[in-house]
């Protein structure tokens, strides 16, 4: 079985693992930079690539070890070339192409979007395309029909900020510290979401757009009241946050024409509630509902590696160039159409 090396630097971790084309993750190896940003209360861009520049290669090295490898044994070299903090995503593609100079293997530059995308295959062997998948993250909104490996149909994204994003934001207005995903969830766990009155924008549109700027300043001004829990402000964000999220994805649904499952992937994929309301949305639709373990939830780089085998296995493959750049955008349907408000984060 054919073996992919895989490099994440996207954000805020540096990770590297080893996939088998029969789904094994050999070794897989994450290194957190939460003590890095949690001072600052989210991700520094320039402590993050100072970070990755440290801790690439010796993780590289500690992962082919663990498997009892070396670079001789491994079939390509995929890394994330975008889209994400262009520092970091520098790094990690420029070290993967050393390795792959040095060991002659062939480069695969792979889309962090597409990772996610497709990482739930990694995990489930029976999912056949197409299906639609509900990517949310910390920098992305987007509910895609993925048709295949590099074929993808955008039918909605975010007009201003991602979910992930405003999870992050709330943590910090309530004071919960970072990574803030889970500790609002946490938090949320022991408040009452009906004493909160917040909105739940765009609810009820017909396209299936989503938008968070108004529910975050929402929960500031529900803080700044002085009357309300702060559980109960974290409950009622996070119903108000999956309210939309399952009315959005509705619509998505109803647009997609046939596919085979409802998808979740990406960090926000990790909450228990939104899982669980996305899998009676599943049910209801008469779809089935597929989501990631909870460790290829988050920037991860056995998600990278898998989408390097993808790609790998696709007729007529060629490696790309060492000249390949990176990039800080990289949409996964360059075809799609614009959206009124949502700028370069469409």
């Amino acid at each position: 079985m054919g073996i992919v090396l895989g490099i994440e630097s996207s954000c805020d971790e540096t990770a590297a693992a080893l996939v088998r084309a029969d789904r094994t993750i050999l070794v897989q190896r994450i290194a957190s930079q939460d003590d890095e940003h949690r001072p600052y209360g989210g991700v520094v861009p320039e402590i993050a690539a100072r970070a990755h520049v440290e801790r690439v290669m010796p993780l590289v090295e500690a992962t082919l070890a663990d498997a009892g490898l070396g670079l001789a044994d491994v079939d390509a070299i995929a890394a994330t070339a975008g889209p994400g903090l262009i520092g970091g995503v520098m790094v990690g593609l420029v070290s993967a192409k050393a390795l792959a100079m040095a060991s002659g293997k062939p480069l695969i530059a792979v889309n962090h979007l597409e990772g996610h995308a497709l990482s739930p295959r990694l995990a489930d062997a029976s999912l056949e395309f197409p299906y639609l998948l509900l990517l949310v993250s910390g920098g992305h909104c987007q509910l895609i029909v993925v048709e295949g490996v590099g074929r993808y149909r955008r039918l909605a994204t975010t007009i201003d900020d991602a979910l992930g994003e405003a999870f992050d934001k709330t943590a910090k207005i309530l004071g919960l510290g970072y990574p803030g995903g889970p500790a609002v969830e946490r938090m949320a766990a022991t408040g009452d979401p009906a004493k909160v009155r917040l909105p739940r924008p765009l609810l009820g549109s017909a396209e299936p757009h989503f938008s968070f700027a108004g529910l975050k300043s929402a929960v500031l001004r529900a803080k700044d009241a002085g009357i309300h829990a702060n559980a109960d402000i974290a409950a009622a964000f996070q119903q108000a946050a999956i309210d939309c999220v399952i009315d959005r994805t509705s619509r998505a649904i109803a647009a997609a024409g046939r596919v085979n499952a409802l998808v979740v992937a990406g960090g926000v994929a990790a909450n228990t509630a939104m899982r669980t309301a996305l899998d009676a949305l599943a049910g209801a639709s008469g779809l089935r509902f597929v989501a990631p373990p909870l460790a290829l939830c988050t920037d991860n780089a056995a998600m990278i590696a898998w989408a390097g085998q993808e790609r790998l296995a696709l007729p007529g493959f060629s490696a790309d160039p060492l000249y390949i750049a990176a990039r800080p955008r990289w949409p996964l349907d360059p075809d799609a159409a614009p959206v009124r408000g949502a700028g370069v984060k469409a």
